[in-house]
């Protein structure tokens, strides 16, 4: 499906909706989960396209979920201008609401990568979505400890060898937190995971 303009907080948002062909319902009886995710830093190149983004997009479409990938404000088609993480928390947000409007039976998956990881744990709290995937978090360059516990079912997804984002301080941060997520590091990945969106992508499915 081909990329849409939605109302957003600051203008327009870019946003698009890759929905799952729905099942046969003798089979499956639980309503298609509807997973959002969100973009690395905007001011750094991040769009909706980079392929981390993708390759957890399609993660979830073979897990069976409707995808939604959406442009923060300022960038492609989205109106406004970077905020940031606090337009862009309304931004998520907005979507997720868009989304759900759409799609009111779906349980929210809620997954961001970077950037996108902090954005989408800073709304778990008010979304309570049923699982939460957060890719690289940046626990060394935001204040992490702001936001709220998790209280959802939730999984951390890190690269080893990370020369952005210190792998070393988001196995701390994991270690501290309660109820704990789900921590998996690929030990030779970078911070885009070059050569390892296949296993980043085996990580992600492994946890459902």
């Amino acid at each position: 499906m081909p990329e849409m303009l939605i109302p957003g907080p600051s203008g327009e948002i870019e946003v698009r909706l890759e929905p799952v062909d729905k099942v046969d319902s003798t089979i499956e009886l639980r309503p298609v989960p509807l997973a959002v995710i969100c973009h690395p830093h905007p001011v750094y190149g991040g769009t909706m396209t980079n392929k981390v983004v993708h390759i957890l997009a399609a993660g979830f479409r073979e897990l069976g979920a409707h995808t939604v990938r959406f442009n923060f404000r300022g960038v492609g088609r989205s109106g406004g201008e970077f905020d940031n993480g606090i337009g862009e928390t309304d931004d998520l947000l907005a979507v997720v609401a868009w989304a759900l409007a759409r799609f009111p039976a779906s349980p929210l998956w809620l997954a961001g990568f970077s950037f996108g990881a902090w954005i989408a744990l800073k709304a778990t709290a008010q979304l309570q979505p049923e699982r939460l995937v957060l890719v690289a978090p940046p626990v060394d360059m935001y204040n992490f400890s702001l936001i709220s516990e998790v209280s959802v079912p939730w999984m951390v997804i890190q690269g080893g060898e990370d020369e952005i984002v210190s792998a070393g301080a988001v196995a701390n941060w994991v270690a501290q937190r309660q109820p704990a997520p789900q921590f998996k590091i690929l030990d030779s990945a970078g911070h885009f995971f070059h050569g390892q969106l296949n296993a980043l992508k085996d990580a992600l499915k492994s946890g459902y």
